[in-house]
């Protein structure tokens, strides 16, 4: 529980839709400075959950408290800038829906609070709503949410669509931000450098952890172990039960109904565990060996031309081999060009010069982020089934479509609604129920991950770990990257491509060490440059202060080196702020005073080595 007074908060809620419980004695309670994360399956109520704070939702039972005059702010998964407004008039505008107690939108955002917003995040407030991309569209909804200054943030799955600059630049804004705050998302990178507690939405219940999500996995698992000594305690409960029932009940029905009533709500009790702990059984399915060989690229060169007619580089002069069993993450900025190599590879799409060869055997299976071939008129048995029958090929053996549906947590209602009207996260499962029943030497997947939820992102991991072909995976998931990959191809803009050893983190050290020692080296030659070309005259020899400085500069200038990169650790811990407010100001502002010290010192240091070198040459 937070220490905080509570600003917004639930209090043994109930929701119901239809015969579907949703929330049963749920509390909640937000204090001001709380950074939550939401965590919970597909389908268990945690958009709900927000619709249920933001008190658009009227609940069948309890009570929503608000702090009068709380400002509070909500991003949906699908908020789009209109195909005929600027994004200027959609950050300005009030929103649709004002709920009670919410003084949030009432009124059309001042321009240039809105400029200014937009200008963060690198939009241009007069381009077109139908122009936007996925990603545009989420920084759109994200700056017109922070310009409103608000006491209470609430952001669902705020990085879908996002590339890795921008998640990142999130990241730096949501860690900054001195209001209240509850994020839906499956990134756990993401989660463990924004949140400062946890709630897990679990069984209509709501489970709470005053830590950041990196505490989140251990926690859970004693949870769920504790739940599983539960659950075999109720078996055997109901395993005696059963057993008196079987004795003769019906000799003294009238004075064990009481105990038969027992009886049935224990067995109700079970099967609803089976329901909510069922999990999504995924794996991917091995055609014949491949070549060793799987593809190569060789000096490839790829250009688009620009709205502007100006030529804009994808590739240029790159080569890479993909040998048989390697796991290649690709990663880069959106619009870079990530799905154009993929087409490269696969032969959707030819090179402008340079080669491309694909391996003997080798076959491909494919996922599309922008599912293409889906056609939400269909039903998802139609869509697994095209040719009729009910019967699906997986991996080379015959399995009923519902049967096979049901391993992706389909029942046969849902195989039998159209795809119109499935949620996101339940799209992706359909294409990766076909994907995955190919036989395949190669996975390709571009964004397999979003709109995904946590247990069913670890079962597809767990089953790309045990895929034996090669895969080439186009994500912007950092966890999920550092998981899985062997290597990284990397798109920085302007057609620089590079191949990195390892995971993401891998990447960015490999990527982010030698550019900032080339910069410092580079910075101090400037400097030695500028001192030694001062005209000024000489002393015949150093000072005592000037030499003894001279000596003792180094070992300051190290000593500052080793208190930044302690600063900075402490700084890298994502549960400080939550922790020790004071603390990691603190540590910021040492941080940077430190960086002013020794960039102070370098300086004093280059000039009197100058100093020195300058006397010793005109003694000869």
């Amino acid at each position: 529980m937070s220490a905080a007074p509570p600003i917004l908060g639930l209090r043994e809620a109930r929701l119901a839709f239809g015969d579907k419980r949703l929330f049963e004695g749920l509390s909640l309670f937000l204090g001001a400075n709380d950074h939550i994360s939401l965590i919970g399956a597909n389908g268990t109520g945690k958009t709900t959950l927000m619709k249920c704070l933001m008190g658009q939702l009227e609940l069948d039972g309890g009570e929503r408290f608000v702090k009068p005059g709380t400002v509070i702010v909500h991003v949906p998964q699908d908020t789009e800038v209109k195909a005929s407004e600027t994004i200027l008039d959609f950050v300005t505008r009030p929103d649709g829906v004002v709920a009670p107690g919410v003084r949030a939108a009432e009124e059309p955002l001042p321009r240039h609070k809105a400029e200014e917003a937009l200008a963060a995040v690198g939009l241009d407030p007069m381009r077109m709503g139908e122009n936007l991309s996925g990603g545009e569209n989420r920084r759109a909804a994200i700056a017109r949410a922070l310009a409103r200054d608000p006491d209470v943030l609430l952001l669902d799955e705020p990085t879908n669509h996002l590339d890795l600059a921008a998640i990142e630049w999130l990241e730096g804004v949501l860690g900054r931000f001195r209001g209240a705050m509850i994020v839906i998302s499956h990134d756990r990178a993401f989660l463990g450098r924004i949140s400062t507690a946890t709630i897990w939405l679990q069984r209509r219940r709501l489970l709470r952890m005053d830590k950041p999500f990196t505490e989140f996995e251990r926690w859970s698992e004693d949870i769920l172990d504790l739940e599983l000594k539960e659950q075999h305690k109720l078996a055997r409960t109901i395993d005696r039960e059963t057993e008196w029932l079987h004795r003769g009940v019906t000799a003294r029905r009238r004075r064990n109904q009481g105990r038969l009533r027992r009886l049935d709500e224990l067995r109700a009790a079970r099967r609803q565990r089976d329901v909510i702990g069922a999990k999504v059984n995924l794996a991917a399915g091995e055609g014949p060996p491949a070549s060793q060989l799987v593809c190569e690229m060789h000096h490839v060169n790829k250009y688009f031309t620009g709205v502007d007619g100006g030529r804009v580089d994808i590739v240029r002069d790159f080569s890479c081999r993909v040998l048989r069993g390697d796991r290649v993450g690709i990663i880069g900025p959106n619009g870079a060009g990530k799905t154009t190599i993929l087409r490269m590879l696969l032969g959707e799409m030819e090179p402008d010069s340079g080669r491309i060869k694909m391996g003997s055997r080798t076959e491909a299976a494919y996922f599309d982020q922008s599912r293409r071939d889906i056609d939400p008129k269909l039903t998802p048995w139609q869509f697994l089934c095209p040719q009729g029958g009910d019967q699906i090929s997986v991996r080379g053996h015959k399995r009923h479509v519902v049967g096979y549906l049901k391993d992706f947590l389909f029942d046969e209602d849902d195989a039998r609604s159209q795809i119109a009207t499935l949620s996101g996260g339940q799209r992706n499962r359909l294409m990766l129920a076909r994907v995955l029943a190919q036989t395949s030497n190669l996975l390709v997947l571009d964004e397999p991950t979003n709109d995904l939820d946590m247990d069913t992102l670890d079962k597809l991991q767990d089953a790309l770990e045990a895929y034996e072909g090669t895969l080439l995976v186009v994500s912007h998931d950092r966890d999920f990257l550092d998981k899985l990959v062997t290597s990284v191809i990397a798109l920085e803009g302007d057609g620089e491509v590079h191949e990195y050893v390892g995971g993401y983190t891998d990447y960015i050290r490999q990527r982010i060490a030698p550019r900032e020692k080339a910069a410092a080296q580079q910075k101090t030659k400037a400097k030695a440059a500028a001192l030694a070309a001062r005209p000024k005259s000489q002393p015949s020899k150093m000072s005592y202060k000037d030499a003894r400085a001279l000596e003792l500069l180094p070992g300051e200038i190290a000593g500052l080196d080793d208190e930044i990169e302690r600063l900075g650790l402490r700084l890298a811990d994502p549960g400080l702020f939550g922790r020790d407010p004071a603390a990691f100001n603190a540590a910021a502002t040492r941080l940077d005073a430190a960086k002013a010290e020794k960039a102070a010192k370098e300086d004093r240091w280059l000039e009197l080595e100058a100093m020195r070198e300058a006397i010793e040459e005109a003694r000869g």
